[in-house]
């Protein structure tokens, strides 16, 4: 009798499962959590693209099982939420790359992230709304189900008539039609109208055979459900099997009773079959348990490596750059793996971006710190665009150009500007240095030509001094000419500056000494005259004229004592035996010193007047 007890008790336990069921919950008589029941209508959704998902909660919309709607609902909106999350850090990323500061960064969502939350929302509002619908379904159905029972009462208190078995029938018929009842409801509700039913039976023993007729063919029906129950073993999806053996449960519950004998062995089939299908489930699930248990292992390592660039500081952009691809690359790893044990998802998910964005925020205060410091290099080199423009139009060239060439040396040395800002300031300082040398560039063309129109004209002069030397045709007054004009004549390119110049020099000492027709003295007159025309025309001939005086000062006055000794020997050669002789000989050199000092006072005196 306990045994029979027990097992009435364990089909009680499984028709609250069913009830449970209508709920979303798992049949007690083989409990497991939500995620696991979750698991058995899994998809993967790890390759869908928000447009997918999209597709995915419209076609939800017209389905009635929201027990496997509010499933997928769980899923997908975390895949979506990740999506969301990946896409707003690479936006972020993106925003910081490009000088941006996280501060000011808002995330800007596309229309398919309000579609989605707007058919979300009309999905978890119909579940909502169909819950709420089948509890008070359910207090309406337990309302019924209580008036049933009065009405069950009183017939199997009454007295018998040949109308209390169809009466009873009748009241069965309507108690299966209702619905289920609430959940705490259920138990003593189904005790209490299993024992008016055996009341009943036990009290009208005329009605015996009519019992067991009605015994017989609730046997066979519960026979035709453990049959059916079998043949679920054969489904291959076992989500699928489970459900329909959870409405098996229901039909099995409203058959009425079977004979007692029967009644062990009918339920022990039913409960054989059943057993079978939640063992496969079982298997499933601890398989699917184990694979996310090897995820959530993965993703710890995952973490654990992820964690390291919460720290990580650097005042370099590179390394910033270096790091932030391989944070990248991590979270590529994180995204391919698949579930972890949902009590575990939520905290694992939290540690892995958490230690994510300590990074990009690290990164981000690098990145505002570094424009702080590109502003002010941005001013710094407007002063140099500004000073630059002063003096692109200057053209003092050689000055300006090493003044440019020194801006261009701070220019370098300063540091990077904002990246919206480096381009425009560098085309500014650009144009400013290139309008400068280009006209320079223009200048030196012109003046290089002119140069060398120049040498060309000096290399003439003195080819006209080669052929005067060679036929002994020229005067002083014509070399004077030629000489005024090679010093009229502008610059000669730099290399040939000092061989036209010592060519010039050479012909004209060779010109003067080939003048036979010509004093010594005229020729060194001459030669002074051309010195001096050569002074005039040189940058320094104040400090040369001046040198040169000097040097014919200390010449006058060397020649001016040499002279005055000669003239004091000369008086002690009175008393020498040769003294008409040696007077004849220093006489000699008196008049030689002599003239050589008129020269010199000469010179002398045509240099102070070229001085003047």
């Amino acid at each position: 009798m306990m045994e029979m007890e027990a097992k009435e008790e364990e089909l009680m336990t499984l028709n609250n499962a069913l009830e449970r069921e209508a709920l979303g919950a798992a049949p007690i008589s083989h409990p497991q959590s939500d995620e696991l029941e979750e698991s058995m209508h899994a998809q993967d959704y790890s390759n869908f693209s928000k447009h997918d998902f999209i597709e995915l909660l419209k076609e939800l919309a017209s389905s009635s099982d929201f027990k496997r709607t509010d499933s997928i609902l769980k899923e997908v909106k975390g895949r979506f939420d990740e999506i969301q999350e990946k896409e707003r850090s690479e936006a972020l990323k993106r925003f910081i790359d490009e000088g941006g500061a996280p501060d000011d960064f808002e995330f800007r969502h596309d229309p398919m992230d309000a579609s989605f939350e707007a058919n979300y929302k009309i999905l978890k509002d119909r579940k909502t709304e169909h819950y709420k619908g089948l509890e008070d379904q359910k207090n309406e159905n337990f309302r019924k189900k209580n008036l049933l029972l009065e009405e069950l009462r009183k017939l199997t208190d009454g007295e018998d008539d040949r109308h209390s078995f169809d009466k009873l029938k009748e009241i069965q018929q309507q108690w299966k039609l209702i619905g289920a009842v609430p959940l705490a409801q259920s138990k003593p509700l189904w005790a209490s109208y299993h024992a008016l039913m055996d009341r009943f039976y036990d009290n009208r023993n005329i009605y015996f055979e009519l019992k067991e007729l009605d015994r017989k063919k609730n046997l066979e029906a519960k026979i035709e459900l453990c049959v059916r129950a079998e043949k679920l073993a054969g489904i291959d999806r076992i989500g699928e099997a489970v459900r329909e053996l959870n409405e098996l449960h229901e039909e099995y519950k409203h058959v009425g009773p079977v004979a007692r004998e029967e009644k062990d062995a009918v339920w022990e089939r039913f409960k054989k079959a059943s057993d079978a299908i939640y063992a496969k489930r079982d298997v499933f699930v601890a398989n699917l348990n184990q694979e996310w248990l090897k995820n959530l292992e993965l993703k710890e390592q995952i973490i654990a490596e992820i964690v390291t660039y919460s720290s990580f500081q650097s005042d370099r952009i590179k390394e910033w750059n270096q790091k932030t691809s391989e944070v990248i690359a991590i979270q590529k790893k994180w995204e391919t793996l698949g579930a972890v044990p949902r009590a575990r998802a939520k905290d694992t998910n939290k540690r892995f971006w958490t230690a994510f964005k300590t990074f990009f925020n690290a990164k981000g205060i690098f990145f505002k710190k570094l424009d702080e410091s590109r502003i002010e290099n941005l001013e710094l080199k407007k002063q140099l665009v500004l000073e630059a423009e002063a003096l692109k139009t200057n053209s003092d060239w050689d000055k300006t150009a090493n003044a440019l060439k020194a801006l261009q040396v701070k220019w370098k040395e300063i540091g990077p500007v904002p990246e919206k800002q480096r381009e425009k300031i560098y085309q500014e300082f650009k144009t400013a240095c290139d309008f400068f040398f280009e006209q320079r560039r223009v200048k030196y063309e012109e003046t290089d030509k002119e140069q060398a129109d120049n040498l060309l004209k000096k290399e003439a002069i003195c080819s006209e001094l080669e052929r005067m030397i060679e036929e002994k045709t020229g005067t002083l007054g014509r070399l004077k000419e030629l000489q005024r004009s090679f010093q009229s004549i502008g610059f000669v390119p730099r290399a040939s500056v000092n061989s036209i110049r010592v060519r010039f020099n050479n012909l004209m000492d060779k010109f003067i000494a080939s003048l036979d027709q010509v004093s010594q003295e005229d020729k060194d007159k001459a030669v002074l005259e051309i010195q001096l025309d050569s002074l005039k025309t040189d940058p320094d001939a104040s400090h040369k004229i001046y040198a040169k005086e000097q040097a014919l000062r200390k010449r006058i006055q060397k020649a001016e004592n040499d002279l005055s000794t000669l003239k004091n020997n000369l008086e002690f050669f009175g008393r020498s035996k040769n003294a008409d002789k040696m007077k004849a000989e220093f006489n000699e050199k008196i008049e030689s010193s002599t003239a050589e000092l008129a020269q010199l006072k000469s010179q002398l005196k045509m240099l102070k007047a070229a001085a003047q």
